[in-house]
């Protein structure tokens, strides 16, 4: 059996007196992209954010949670981006006041070469705005600097939360489009709520629900099962999608339902 790239497990949270994520469990692949589910206000960007070691001052984080056989938790965030953990967080924090290549600039990891030329090939916008200071870029060309900015690197796993969120459908479609492109070299973990991207670019899903794992399985079984969707997300999983992203033949795969990690 093929190991994980990350491992969760137990983990648990607490910010100011909530108690937001309790015991959570679950594996992220070593390829393709793994899709973090639920309602709003479930513990999703928690999640990610205690994984990249981003939990506030005043929160406690307990579990263990292991990118290949390295330990993360307790690990400062400048450290585990070091070690090949990608972040692309949903307010983007792009520095308005700086220009789309001081942005990228600043990305640059010590003792490695920036991969400019994947970046521009994947957004060509950035190289053509590259002057353009990042505060007066439209909100989804700050997401393709966001997103641009960790693929300068090298990455052993991404954590991308809600890339396509107040979007224009054009603007989601070429995000979608560059993420299942990068997902065909670096493992993802993804937050996000759109469904058609959700059937386009993920093959595993994990759906949290009161601040435990709720379902876990194959992504797209879940997408067909329309009541189950619809009491877990509270939406219906009937989303249109292009041919282009309709999914093959998936062979059946192990999954969980209702159980709390």
């Amino acid at each position: 059996m093929t190991e994980p790239i990350l491992s969760v497990e137990n983990l648990s949270v607490r910010i100011a007196g909530l108690h937001i994520l309790q015991g959570v469990s679950f594996e992220v692949a070593p390829t393709g992209v793994t899709v973090l589910l639920g309602r709003n206000g479930v513990g999703k960007t928690t999640t990610l954010r205690a994984i990249v070691g981003l939990t506030p001052r005043n929160g406690e984080v307990r579990g263990t949670v292991r990118m290949g056989a390295r330990s993360l938790l307790a690990r400062p965030t400048h450290r585990l981006v070091r070690d090949g953990l990608g972040y692309v967080p949903e307010d983007r924090c792009v520095f308005a006041g700086l220009t789309v290549t001081e942005n990228l600039r600043l990305a640059e990891r010590r003792g490695t070469t920036p991969a400019y030329d994947k970046v521009y090939a994947l957004f060509p916008e950035l190289d053509r705005r590259g002057r353009q200071r990042a505060g007066s870029l439209s909100g989804g060309q700050q997401q393709m600097l966001a997103i641009g900015r960790v693929l300068l690197n090298d990455n052993r796993l991404l954590l991308i939360d809600e890339p396509t969120k107040g979007l224009a459908p054009k603007v989601v479609t070429e995000v979608a489009e560059v993420l299942e492109r990068v997902g065909e070299s670096v493992p993802v973990l993804l937050v996000e709520q759109n469904l058609a991207v959700v059937r386009r670019l993920a093959e595993d899903a994990v759906v949290l629900s009161a601040g435990r794992v709720a379902w876990t399985g194959d992504a797209h079984d879940l997408l067909l099962e329309t009541a189950l969707t619809k009491s877990l997300l509270g939406v219906g999983a009937e989303v249109k999608v292009s041919a282009r992203s309709e999914p093959g033949p998936r062979a059946p795969q192990s999954r969980t339902k209702g159980g709390a990690a």
